[in-house]
């Protein structure tokens, strides 16, 4: 596995769909199908990448006994402003941070690189996790279920004392 870029992130405007799950109850596919026939109806994205959102409890700590913990889920696209909303989607803005992101190629069920990330990376780096939004950038290069797929995944950061 590679070492991340350690980048920060600069503001950003989102428009999109949210649900609460669980690992054990995901419901990422319920979430995406309902936003994904809707997304041509936000008239001002930035690009066609999607943002696919989780936004996690303080303490959390992505171990077997919080696979039942509940966290939010955003399927979103950045936005110019949020003069207009399509009806049903909510905005959200991910604001400035510290971020490792992790170019992954393969499935997107495979979660072998957020085993690396947080098991072997994260321990061993000068950084601990910020409690702020994790987030995936699903660019061009993404295709669902296929092992060619390509996207970013960002761990919000901030360095070790």
């Amino acid at each position: 596995m590679k070492t991340p870029d350690i980048k920060i992130l600069q503001e950003k405007k989102l428009i999109g769909k949210r649900m609460i799950m669980s690992f054990v109850e995901n419901k990422t596919f319920e979430l995406w199908s309902n936003f994904m026939p809707r997304r041509k109806e936000i008239i001002n994205p930035i690009s066609n990448d999607l943002f696919s959102i989780q936004f996690y409890d303080s303490s959390f700590n992505f171990s077997e006994s919080d696979l039942h913990k509940p966290f939010e889920k955003w399927a979103a696209m950045e936005v110019s402003d949020f003069k207009t909303i399509p009806d049903g989607m909510e905005t959200f803005t991910l604001h400035s941070g510290l971020y490792a992101v992790f170019y992954y190629k393969g499935l997107n069920t495979d979660t072998q690189i957020f085993q690396y990330i947080f098991g072997t990376w994260l321990p061993t780096s000068n950084y601990i996790l910020d409690n702020r939004p994790h987030f995936e950038i699903l660019g061009e290069k993404y295709k669902n279920n296929d092992p060619n797929s390509e996207e970013e995944i960002w761990i919000p950061l901030k360095i070790k004392k």
